[in-house]
Parts: C-alpha cells; structure tokens; sequence
C-alpha cells in the first residue's frame, strides 16, 4: 500500500506592524543616561493592542536593562518613572496630532 503525506497547510506568518521611528529620542541610547550599551526597548503605552499603536506611532524608547526590568528602578516597577514617560510621549504625541487622537488611539489621557 502506498500512502502519500497530507501536505501541512501553510501558514503565512503575521504581518508586523508599521514601526514608526521614535518621536522621544533620535539616538539608540538610554533616554535617561544615555548609555549606549545593554539597551532595551521600551514602549511606553503597553498592552494589547496599545503596544502595538506604540509602535505604529512612535511611543517608545530606548532604556538601560536596570531602567527598562532588571532592578527596582526600572520603568516596570517604578509608577512614577511610567507615569512621567507617559505624560511625556502624551505630550509629544498631542504635538503632532493632537489630544483627540491620542485619546482614540490609546483610550484615556495621563496630563
């Protein structure tokens, strides 16, 4: 008997969303030091699908591993470094395209 393999269908992968450059920082160094090595990206509206309009729209940075989640200090356990990176790209963002957007984009205002 002569059995032939089912071909797996294949699967396309997922399209990457649009990732628009920086409208924090122009240089791939710690927005906070300025380090230029061990650097993480952070985007600074997280979440489903709010990372994904970080991308899309520029919110987000380059931070030191310590800054971003490797110490205390970092950007994930430090509420008033998230709020003040929040309220920061909130403002440059409203710059650009102004309050109403970022409340239909990210849902709710941090000012």
């Amino acid at each position: 008997m002569n059995v032939r393999p089912v071909p797996k269908p294949s699967k396309k992968p997922k399209p990457r969303p649009k990732e628009a450059p920086s409208i924090l920082q122009d240089r791939k160094e710690c927005y906070i030091t300025g380090a230029v090595t061990n650097l993480h990206k952070h985007h600074i509206f997280g979440g489903n699908p709010n990372r994904q309009h970080s991308d899309e729209y520029g919110c987000w940075i380059w931070l030191s591993a310590d800054l971003h989640n490797l110490s205390k200090d970092g950007v994930h356990f430090n509420k008033e470094l998230d709020l003040a990176l929040k309220r920061e790209a909130q403002s440059r963002f409203e710059a650009i395209w102004g309050r109403e957007k970022f409340i239909e984009v990210f849902g709710k205002s941090y000012l």
